[in-house]
């Protein structure tokens, strides 16, 4: 199992409703406003699900590209939120790059999976324990409902262990 038990229990925090879409209001209120929605976060993969419609929406009547690159970056984001949190020892996370390629126009709901979440477990890991700073780079494939990729992202996360405060 990759979740330590304090990891464990953000993820179960994280994937409640009401709890997840309070803590977006508090810390990400635009992905509020759009409609993020969790909809999976397991040692396997994060997936997050961006709700087509007015909120979301440019004037070409498709999804816009940014709030695609929201939805991407929480797919990576939760779970390097709750591996940080089961470290071992006190790691800080940042994004370092995002890269994003758009195939298809997105017309309805769109989810938007990352499945790097065991690899990505390594990398905390070894941030926790030495004091170098760890990239990992992170995919997200955003898919409609009968399957079609819409958009591909990269997103590169830095871990890096914090220094005691004396």
């Amino acid at each position: 199992m990759i979740f330590s038990a304090r990891a464990e229990s953000a993820r179960r925090r994280l994937l409640r409703p009401w709890p997840f879409f309070g803590y977006l209001w508090l810390r990400l209120p635009l992905a509020a406003f759009a409609g993020l929605r969790l909809e999976r976060l397991d040692e396997d993969a994060c997936e997050v699900r961006l709700p087509g419609g007015w909120r979301t929406q440019n004037p070409f009547r498709s999804t816009y590209f940014a709030a695609q690159a929201m939805a991407a970056e929480m797919s990576t984001g939760a779970p390097a939120l709750v591996l940080v949190e089961g470290a071992p020892a006190s790691v800080a996370l940042l994004v370092r790059e995002a890269r994003g390629t758009f195939g298809k126009k997105a017309t309805g709901d769109v989810r938007f999976r990352c499945e790097d979440v065991r690899a990505m477990a390594a990398v905390v890991e070894r941030a926790a324990a030495g004091g170098e700073g760890e990239t990992f780079a992170a995919r997200s494939t955003g898919r409609m409902k009968d399957g079609t990729v819409v958009s591909e992202f990269e997103i590169t996360w830095t871990f890096r262990r914090r220094q005691p405060r004396p």
